[in-house]
């Protein structure tokens, strides 16, 4: 049988009288909130306005307002733990940002159980990433310029999730879309970079125009932005509606989270520096697109077309991305790839409604501690490797760096979901809410997810191996090395890089474990997401064990590839299928072929169109009454004698017509 909690007189799905978004005002420690987004952004401010003058200090400010941050969400949460029902979500509002008749918009926070998860996993682990950036970046002339954008980010992604409405909502989303264009293209001297910067800023556009549609359909629906008034209506609205705003949603997610169809983004995003990719594709922007469709439960829920659209989405990027990473060299695209089909676990999960809202967001934040700490080691590697990203060019590395070993090494057990490791609570959650959606979708969406468990574990293990295990590859000179080549010193990074490596891979020990006890996380989101036990075909035990089952596969296939054989520095011929991989399925091209062409050709007809038809009918109009003119000019002579012709001659007709018209 499906136990589901019950709705809230119009608010989120709620239990044990939950407040769902029936808010109180911020009073007390609460006051405090909008420092969370205040401070990042004031870091921001200073130090693109301070400029040069602020180079000293400036990635220390930055920081320590981050941390800062990260101080106050603590507060709020610890606050929110002595707070029980309706008094766990707060609003607050900061001021009328246009109030036009009828169009009245706010600028207000709202903090309750969802947003104060992704407050402490944006502030924590960005505040680490920032403490990591302070040795990466130590060598860089623009350092303090690095900096202002990463508080620039962390203070819009804050903003997008505190947000207590959809406008709001999409300043915040606009803002991250920003600073992300401003960090993938930060060494925008490297043409790879820019281009990169370039087409995660187009690709981000289409999806911000759904949310931009959304949020016109929410106005002309409902009168308002608001997410009470709005979630709090959708039950009303017609279903037509309801499946307009929630595609509309999905497509605005796509594009954020790199989910099918906008996923081509996310590889090339890895030209930015490496705490970029950290920030980008572990805790943040990728995230966001999971945060409003769990935020926007309601409004999916009365559109069971959109909800199923969120699962194919889901189901088709857990496949895409993890066959990606298994044929990419490249440690941080293999990464990438990995980041969009965990993400595509995520959009899956929260498809299948209140059975898989929690565990989606549980997976947000394990996935969070192991990538962010995948990211940084790979950063790390590159660090004491002169900044080499093949794979195929490492080998024999944990000697050499045994605290990034070790580190990356937890992370990578965690993302397989090694038993009783984060990874492992959180995704088998996952595979358990595909089984418990029932009927034949049940079994072909559990089959997904266990297929992706096992390619996650195959694209992990070889990262593994070719990176930390095997020859010292790097000794060779590659083919076509140039005449000042030498080799590179493999060395392990300074405490300011592996301090942080160390604190995230403690989340990805341990923070699964913890959210798992006594089911304390589905019970901390249930007031805002409610939450369904599905009917499980089988026993939970059954699916852990054809999880471990597939993992263990996966790594065997894997070990027998990679360990068992020698890696070639250089890739050897493939399969058209692992060509295909290596190419990203092709998405690029296709991407070519559907859109970027047909539009060129579009474009090449409007503008004809514009020279030819309308230019064309505006100039060919001005030459007839030019040319029209010019003969009629000719008639005045400024002769007497010609215009008393011309007087006598006007005369004679008309005295003629006249003659003519009697006699008929």
């Amino acid at each position: 049988m499906i136990e589901t909690s019950s709705l809230a007189s119009g608010a989120l799905l709620a239990n044990e009288g939950g407040g769902g978004l029936h808010s109180t005002a911020a009073s007390g420690a609460f006051s405090a909130l909008w420092l969370v987004v205040g401070l990042p952004l004031l870091g921001a401010v200073l130090l693109l306005v301070g400029g040069k003058r602020t180079n000293p200090f400036g990635h220390i400010l930055a920081t320590a307002l981050a941390l800062g941050s990260f101080v106050v969400g603590v507060l709020m949460f610890v606050t929110m733990l002595d707070k029980s029902g309706p008094g766990r979500s707060v609003d607050q509002h900061l001021w009328t940002w246009a109030p036009v008749n009828e169009f009245q918009a706010d600028i207000g926070l709202h903090l309750d159980q969802l947003s104060m998860v992704f407050v402490l996993l944006i502030t924590g682990v960005g505040s680490l990433i920032h403490i990591y950036s302070i040795g990466y970046m130590a060598h860089d002339e623009n350092r303090r310029r690095f900096f202002a954008y990463l508080n620039l980010f962390v203070a819009a992604m804050l903003l997008l999730v505190l947000a207590n409405n959809y406008l709001l909502l999409y300043v915040g989303w606009e803002g991250v879309g920003l600073a992300s264009y401003l960090l993938i293209g930060f060494w925008q001297h490297k043409p790879s970079a820019a281009t990169a910067a370039k087409k995660a800023f187009i690709m981000n556009r289409v999806g911000d125009f759904g949310l931009a549609v959304a949020i016109f359909l929410m106005f002309t629906t409902f009168g308002t932005f608001s997410f009470e008034d709005v979630l709090g209506g959708s039950a009303t609205a017609s279903d037509g509606t309801m499946t307009a705003i929630g595609l509309m949603l999905l497509l605005a997610a796509c594009g954020k989270s790199a989910q099918f169809p906008l996923q081509a983004w996310l590889g090339d995003a890895m030209e930015g520096p490496t705490p970029v990719s950290a920030l980008i594709h572990a805790a943040t922007m990728v995230t966001a697109g999971v945060y409003l469709i769990t935020r926007s439960a309601e409004i999916f829920d009365a559109s069971p077309d959109a909800q199923l659209a969120v699962t194919i989405v889901g189901a088709i990027t857990v496949l895409f991305g993890a066959i990606v990473g298994c044929a990419k060299d490249d440690i941080k695209k293999a990464l990438a790839a990995s980041t969009m089909s965990q993400i595509g676990y995520m959009i899956l999960a929260a498809g299948l409604g209140p059975i898989g809202y929690a565990f989606a967001i549980m997976h947000l934040v394990t996935h969070g501690f192991f990538k962010a700490g995948l990211f940084l080691g790979a950063g790390s590697v590159m660090h004491g490797m002169n900044d080499e990203v093949d794979m195929r060019r490492y080998g024999g590395l944990r000697k050499y760096m045994p605290i990034t070993f070790v580190t990356f090494g937890l992370g990578y057990l965690a993302i397989i979901g090694f038993p009783l490791l984060s990874g492992f609570f959180s995704k088998d959650k996952i595979i358990e809410a595909a089984f418990a959606k029932g009927g034949t979708s049940g079994w072909i969406l559990g089959a997904v997810t266990l297929l992706a468990a096992g390619l996650t574990a195959y694209y992990m293990t070889r990262v593994m191996l070719m990176t930390f295990f095997g020859k010292e590859r790097w000794k060779e000179a590659p083919a076509g090395a140039p005449a000042d080549w030498h080799e590179p010193h493999p060395h392990e990074s300074p405490v300011s890089m592996t301090g942080p490596m160390i604190l995230l891979a403690f989340g990805s020990v341990f923070a699964g474990g913890l959210f798992a006890l006594n089911d304390s996380f589905v019970k901390w989101l249930t007031p805002v997401t409610g939450f369904s036990h599905g009917d499980l075909p089988m026993s939970e035990w059954a699916v852990t064990g054809m999880a471990i089952a597939m993992v263990a596969l996966g790594t065997a296939v894997a070990y027998l590839q990679y360990a068992r054989r020698e890696v070639p520095s250089v890739a050897p011929a493939a399969s058209p299928v692992t060509v295909a991989a290596r190419r990203d399925l092709y998405q690029d091209a296709i991407n070519e072929g559907l859109v970027m062409r047909p539009g060129q050709y579009l474009t090449r007809l409007l503008v004809w169109f514009d020279n030819k038809g309308v230019d064309g009918f505006v100039g060919g109009l001005a030459a007839f009454v030019g040319g029209t003119s010019a003969r009629v000019r000719r008639v005045q002579t400024g002769f007497v004698r010609t215009y008393a012709l011309s007087m006598f001659g006007g005369t004679l007709l008309v005295v003629a017509c006249t003659l003519m018209a009697r006699m008929a």
